[in-house]
């Protein structure tokens, strides 16, 4: 399996969130340690948009929620019930806060790692959930803030062409406030989606 996987720019992240949807399932979270490295295809995300009020930034920017309000390409990474953390891709343009929680990852390069990290051998539950896949790639606060542009931890492209017909979308998970909205999105028949 290709494991040189090309950056995306930074720029591929700064467009309306729901229009990088469909753009974004397919591709590749990379992470290197070292000369290892390990990936997985996104096959799930999360939108979190504006003034939501399932959104970090509902209430308007906090030391917390402060990446949201970057320029898009750069790590959201939030600690979560006092045990995971969560990788949110920032997406649009400065002052707006927007990000996609990535949910769910196919895993495609340096398995044997994921399945150390996450004491596991069972291949669909290495990242088939926000707080696993980041256990499986060893994502921390480390990269809270960081551009996706290369280096530890990017997004990257392997060819692989996603269609709306292949997308699905449904009510997010685990929230309590903006439950009316269809803002979690997958890859239809994927058996690393964490619901179905």
């Amino acid at each position: 399996m290709k494991a040189n996987f090309t950056p995306l720019p930074l720029q591929f992240y700064r467009r309306d969130t729901f229009k990088l949807v469909p753009k974004i399932l397919g591709k590749i979270l990379v992470r290197k340690i070292g000369r290892k490295v390990i990936a997985g295809r996104i096959v799930e995300v999360e939108a979190y948009v504006g003034n939501d009020p399932a959104s970090h930034a509902a209430n308007g920017m906090t030391a917390r929620n402060k990446p949201m309000y970057e320029d898009g390409g750069i790590a959201y990474v939030y600690f979560t019930y006092g045990m995971h953390f969560c990788f949110n891709i920032v997406t649009e343009r400065k002052g707006f806060p927007a990000a996609l929680l990535v949910r769910a990852l196919e895993p495609i390069t340096g398995i044997e790692e994921m399945k150390k990290s996450r004491k596991t051998d069972d291949l669909k539950n290495l990242t088939n959930g926000p707080a696993k896949l980041c256990q499986a790639l060893s994502i921390d606060r480390a990269f809270n803030g960081m551009k996706l542009e290369g280096g530890e931890l990017f997004i990257g492209d392997d060819g692989f062409k996603t269609s709306e017909g292949d997308m699905g979308s449904s009510t997010r998970v685990g929230i309590k406030t903006g439950t009316e909205f269809k803002w979690r999105f997958y890859l239809k028949g994927n058996v690393f989606v964490s619901r179905r």
